[in-house]
């Protein structure tokens, strides 16, 4: 289970960095190759999103299945082993809700850069014509 937690890290850590290579100001020789790859990337990173839903799932159903150990009848050991189910329920779905804002994040700023981009080019046909 571990192998779909890294996953999901490394494409929001992706996810990110694209978002960061568009939007630093200075990079305009760059702009257009970083369009293109980004582009192409946010279909495959469409799969996030039902990836998500089915580890959230997957939270839920630990969460639902999981021993209580509200009472003192648990030991130590127990009641540490229940608290760390808890805190790595809650860091995984820290990292789902990131994945999930980074692919809308990324999303919305490459159709802004892309239509800035087609805006840019219309202004500069527009001043070659006069």
């Amino acid at each position: 289970m571990a192998l779909e937690w890294v996953v999901l890290g490394y494409t929001a850590a992706a996810e990110a960095i694209m978002i960061l290579l568009l939007t630093l100001p200075g990079l305009h020789f760059l702009r257009k190759g970083l369009i293109t790859v980004t582009t192409s990337l946010l279909k495959p990173f469409l799969s996030v999103i039902p990836f998500c839903l089915f580890l959230l799932a997957d939270i839920y159903w630990k969460y639902e299945t999981r021993p209580s150990c509200h009472t003192h009848d648990c030991s130590p050991s127990e009641h540490l082993r229940h608290q760390k189910s808890i805190m790595k329920s809650q860091r995984n779905a820290l990292l789902i809700a990131s994945a999930l804002v980074f692919y809308w994040i990324l999303y919305s700023v490459t159709k802004l850069v892309v239509r800035v981009e087609e805006l840019t080019q219309r202004i500069q046909k527009l001043k070659n014509k006069e």
